[in-house]
């Protein structure tokens, strides 16, 4: 029989001596007891039983025979350790790091990486399989991680007697000097040697280390000149897939680069982004997720609650004007965010999700969620309730970040529950963020999936209200087309000078000559809407004309509200909503029709399909419009009981 208690597992056995299997009349520390184990616990240790005594064993595999020696003995339970090995598992290998035990940071250095994988696939797939709803959901295997050892870029260290930095033993609570760590980088090995016997003025250290940039943090700043290594950085800069972020000492940052890499070009994929999309990256940290993929949403709202982070954030989403920084706790603002968006990332700490949250997320129904999860029994906590609401899951796939330890990283791709919407809910074919917080004022279940074809020129001899319909009828009609059925609303803009309409400005100088033209004058702003049925081509619509009289405004004024982008970010608004230009100077008509979707009209050609307004109760809209006015004070159709 191999005896392992002196240092790490070198060998198995074929037999062996004689050992305690009854029930011993008291447990003690050193003691060594013969045992079968049974399964995996929680933290990676196995399960066995001594009588009617659960005793969690670190250093075994399910299914072997082992001498264990009892490291501590609590009330109900005991915890020991593998010490001789007489019946191995076939996937049992010798750990390489001389500080397994010792250390206990490693959980399963003696399992060969291929099983290690199998596991977490299981363990996953247990933690799924206790909760009814999602008994029969299937997990993919676990995809590895690039590098199983020497993967790890930040280091939390414990300083012990005379200055020496190393790990505490998760068990014992004994502090063990470490001279090198298998899983950090290598960069951080050579500077635990720096550190070594000269960091006695802390008792904690954080190694941050950028691998990708060769950028570092030491925490906190050492004053002993003898280690020789800068030390006290705010922060420090590491690159994932070629975008580089700024990452402050108290952010969090995912610890294995390359499998992060891996993990948002899946994320990326699973989302099925076209580039017009509004993505909620919720639980955003430094803005990982948000900014990498940005550029294939339409706009993306990155929700994190830590200062920290989202001063990060702001530093690395720097000239990209789709990304919107929110900070704030997730669960509140998901619970007051003002339209639906079409995708949602949900990346929350292990604990998982906060229940309102969960149900905030319900109530927006967006047509795909992708669930970023390091905790088995959280997540098959919160996917019990997504999939009691409107979701159903696509798809569970398991990351291995952390090789060589017990935990796993889980990503699940869910989507809206039935192939289309529910009967009253409405697409709108639009991307304009606008008209998406109008329709989510008005109470109108609602998702976007903005038109893809090219805006049609004016014909000759044609209206400019005859035109604004036309190209309002072609949306709606292209999106139609693409989903088969339910309800379609499609939208069109047009500022009418003199009779000549004037487009959207894609310059400086053309937004130059339109303001130019505007100056001073009235003109004329029309809105077409169309509502239709895609499945029976049914089609209602109507439009709306707003007289806009704009100020004098000095030619300085208008190239600063040039110079700041406004003209850009404005469709059919241009410049009326603007709180510092402040162009204009009377509105006679309905205002919201200026501002690119007049309610009082939508709410009728819905109306006439049996879909009803119900008004964000307090929601007053602007402007004078009586019609409008009307709507936001009807009361709830269903208050009272009743339905459409």
């Amino acid at each position: 029989m191999a005896d392992l208690s002196a240092g790490p597992y070198s060998g198995v056995s074929e037999g062996g001596s004689v050992m305690e299997t009854s029930v011993p009349t008291e447990i003690r520390p050193a003691q060594r007891l013969q045992l079968t184990l049974e399964d995996f616990g929680a933290l990676g240790e196995c399960l066995a039983h001594c009588g009617e005594v659960p005793v969690y064993v670190f250093g075994g595999i399910p299914g072997e025979e082992v001498v264990v020696e009892v490291v501590r003995r609590r009330r109900s339970y005991v915890a020991a350790r593998v010490v001789e090995v007489i019946k191995p598992s076939p996937h049992r290998v010798t750990p390489p790091c001389p500080y397994f035990w010792p250390c206990t940071g490693c959980q399963w250095q003696h399992i060969a990486y291929s099983y290690q994988l199998e596991i977490k696939q299981r363990a996953i797939q247990k933690a799924l399989q206790e909760v009814p709803d999602l008994s029969d959901v299937a997990v993919n295997p676990t995809v590895p991680s690039p590098q199983p050892f020497h993967y790890r870029n930040h280091a939390r260290l414990t300083v012990g007697p005379q200055g020496a930095v190393g790990f505490v033993n998760r068990v014992t609570r004994e502090f063990v000097r470490i001279d090198q760590c298998l899983l950090m980088h290598s960069w951080i090995n050579e500077t635990l040697m720096k550190l070594q016997g000269r960091c006695a003025e802390t008792t904690q250290l954080s190694v941050r280390y950028g691998a990708n940039t060769g950028e570092w943090l030491v925490q906190p700043r050492l004053k002993n000149l003898q280690v020789g290594l800068a030390s006290g950085q705010k922060h420090y800069s590491e690159s994932v897939l070629g975008k580089r972020f700024r990452i402050g000492s108290p952010s969090f940052f995912q610890v294995n680069t390359e499998a992060a890499e891996r993990m948002v070009q899946h994320i990326a994929e699973k989302l099925q982004l076209s580039g017009r999309e509004l993505l909620v990256d919720a639980y955003a940290g430094v803005g990982t997720f948000a900014i990498l993929l940005s550029p294939r949403a339409g706009r993306v709202v990155a929700i994190e609650e830590s200062a920290s982070a989202v001063e990060d954030a702001r530093s690395n989403a720097t000239g990209l004007y789709k990304v919107e920084l929110l900070q704030a706790k997730t669960e509140e603002a998901l619970a007051t965010f003002p339209r639906r968006p079409d995708a949602v990332i949900l990346d929350p700490p292990r604990a998982g999700c906060h229940p309102t949250a969960l149900e905030a997320l319900g109530r927006l129904a967006p047509l795909r969620v992708v669930y970023v999860s390091c905790d088995p029994e959280a997540l098959a906590r919160d996917l019990t309730v997504l999939v009691r609401g409107p979701f159903h899951i696509e798809e569970v796939q398991p990351f291995d970040l952390f090789p060589q330890t017990h935990h796993v990283e889980c990503i699940v791709t869910l989507s809206l529950k039935g192939p289309t919407p529910p009967s009253d809910t409405l697409v709108l074919a639009s991307a304009s963020p606008r008209r998406q917080d109008l329709l989510q004022a008005l109470g109108v279940p609602f998702r976007t999936l903005p038109s893809e074809g090219q805006e049609a020129p004016r014909e000759d001899g044609e209206t400019p209200e005859a035109y604004a319909s036309r190209l309002a009828l072609q949306k709606a009609q292209q999106v139609a087309a693409r989903i088969g059925q339910g309800l379609v609303l499609g939208a069109d803009t047009v500022v009418v000078l003199d009779d000549q309409v004037l487009g959207k400005p894609h310059s400086p100088q053309e937004a130059q000559d339109m303001l130019k033209a505007l100056a001073g004058r009235t003109h004329r702003v029309i809105t077409a809407v169309a509502v239709g049925n895609a499945a029976t081509g049914g089609w209602r619509m109507a439009h709306q004309v707003t007289q806009v009289t704009m100020r004098p405004y000095t030619v300085q004024e208008m190239d600063a509200y040039i110079g700041a982008g406004g003209p850009f970010d404005k469709a059919g608004g241009y410049a009326v909503q603007d709180p510092v230009f402040r162009p204009v100077e009377r509105v006679e008509g309905c205002y919201l029709n200026v501002v690119g979707l007049p309610l009082c009209t939508v709410a009728d050609l819905m109306q006439q399909f049996g879909l009803r307004p119900r008004p964000q109760p307090g929601w007053e809209p602007p402007g004078n419009c009586p019609a409008c006015r009307a709507i936001a004070a009807s009361p709830d159709p269903t208050a009272d009981g009743g339905g459409q």
